[in-house]
């Protein structure tokens, strides 16, 4: 090769050198950028208060907000921010309501009993131990009612509500807050497949009264604690104490009675989260997940679940202490 050919040679590569050169400087800038608005997006939803957790992939990323149920108003957590957050997210994802039918409800109507009682004419007794039923009595007598005869699910269900009172005074759940955000700026929300409520009803009237015993002892220890707890659940949730909200007889209480505590559906509920987030996870952008805290941060949970498919989490502790991973290094 002559000089002369060497030389033209270059000089046709030079043009191909300098295009790509600039493609590849266009895509580090668009990369850039991309990865600028996905900081600004995560940092905007954790300025709100609410502990998050986040997963990064090469497509995107994927925010996990744990939710708790009935926040107080007392506690100090800004909302408008994860509003804010998720104007600008590429898709949410949401819990979804049980989808009951006219039919579910006149079936509820005309069967409530089923539900609501004891079956069989039985007693409260016939299925408490002495000292499941002192304490029972103890309540029953602290706010003048019988529940001899209501199912154990009813009574707990009423102590926590009515007697505790947890839900009274508080602020919308991060649920609410997220589903109004997305509405107003067209940002796509998916749901979990929804229970079809003939399903919820025959898996609850199923169920023998022994299954509802431990919701009925985590909610007399809720209601024995008083309201102190109710306050306390919010400021550690605030503070990202995660093992310490799990801890709480509050939300021991809610994450032991039923649907929760049913092995079939709490074992569904759990498995439609972690499918649901590892297919956003190899979606491109933002994605803002509200997932309840308890089936989050449960043992074996969603992120532990998560975590066993080699997902890297960024975020607070959500392991009792005795329980975390030692730290690398």
């Amino acid at each position: 090769m002559n000089r002369l050919t060497l030389t033209f040679g270059i000089a046709l590569c030079l043009p191909c050198s300098a295009t790509i050169s600039a493609q590849d400087e266009a895509g580090l800038a668009q990369d850039a950028s991309q990865s600028v608005a996905t900081n600004s997006i995560v940092v905007t939803a954790q300025r709100s208060g609410a502990p998050m957790w986040t997963i990064h992939t090469d497509t995107g990323t994927v925010i996990l907000v744990g939710e708790i149920r009935a926040v107080p108003k007392s506690t100090p957590w800004f909302p408008d921010r994860l509003e804010e957050a998720t104007k600008e997210a590429d898709r949410v994802i949401l819990r979804a309501a049980p989808k009951f039918s006219p039919g579910d409800a006149f079936r509820l109507i005309f069967s409530g009993g089923k539900f609501t009682k004891l079956p069989d004419k039985t007693v409260a007794a016939e299925y408490l131990s002495a000292e499941q039923r002192a304490r029972l009595a103890a309540l029953e007598t602290e706010y003048d009612i019988d529940y001899d005869r209501r199912s154990f699910l009813m009574t707990s269900f009423d102590l926590l509500a009515r007697r505790l009172d947890f839900d009274d005074d508080t602020v919308k759940d991060a649920t609410d807050i997220v589903k109004k955000a997305a509405d107003r700026a067209d940002v796509p929300i998916t749901r979990p497949e929804r229970f079809r409520g003939e399903d919820l009803l025959d898996n609850l009237a199923e169920a023998p009264p022994q299954s509802h015993i431990a919701c009925l002892e985590a909610a007399m220890g809720a209601t024995e604690a008083g309201q102190t707890i109710i306050e306390k659940r919010g400021d550690d949730w605030r503070s990202f104490d995660i093992p310490a909200v799990m801890e709480n007889p509050l939300e021991i209480a809610l994450g032991t009675c039923w649907p929760w505590a049913d092995d079939e559906l709490g074992d569904e509920i759990r498995s439609q989260w972690v499918s649901m987030i590892s297919d956003a996870s190899e979606q491109t952008g933002v994605t803002l997940a509200v997932v309840p805290l308890r089936v989050l941060a449960e043992q074996d949970g969603v992120l532990d679940q998560l975590e066993a498919r080699d997902f890297l989490i960024g975020g607070p502790d959500w392991r009792p202490k005795a329980d975390a991973a030692p730290p690398e290094g």
